[in-house]
């Protein structure tokens, strides 16, 4: 049985913070040769996972596309949550206000 690895990296852009209170926005690359089933997004002092935000689809292997948190909440530290087609699991916190875009590689 192969083990899988997913890594998340961080790449910042040279992108002006949003005020609080405003949605935060950042790019999601999958660079993974893994499709990502499930994205979760909640507050880094939550006890729980907010819902899937991906819902129904998928972000195929190679694709990117823009993340909008559109809670209203006055924080920046969020957790992330990625699951993929196999089932694997990566998490990471980060700071939404600053973060510009945010990879993910095998």
């Amino acid at each position: 049985m192969r083990a899988f690895g997913l890594v998340a990296v961080l790449s910042l852009a040279a992108l002006a913070a949003p005020a609080f209170a405003q949605d935060l926005e950042f790019e999601l690359i999958n660079s993974s040769s893994y499709n990502l089933n499930e994205l979760y997004v909640s507050p880094a002092s939550a006890d729980t996972w907010g819902d899937d935000i991906l819902g129904m689809d998928i972000m195929p292997a190679g694709t990117t596309g823009t993340v909008t948190i559109t809670d209203g909440l006055e924080t920046c530290a969020y957790d992330l949550r990625f699951v993929t087609d196999t089932g694997a699991e990566v998490t990471s916190t980060q700071d939404l206000c600053e973060l510009g875009t945010f990879t993910l590689h095998d």
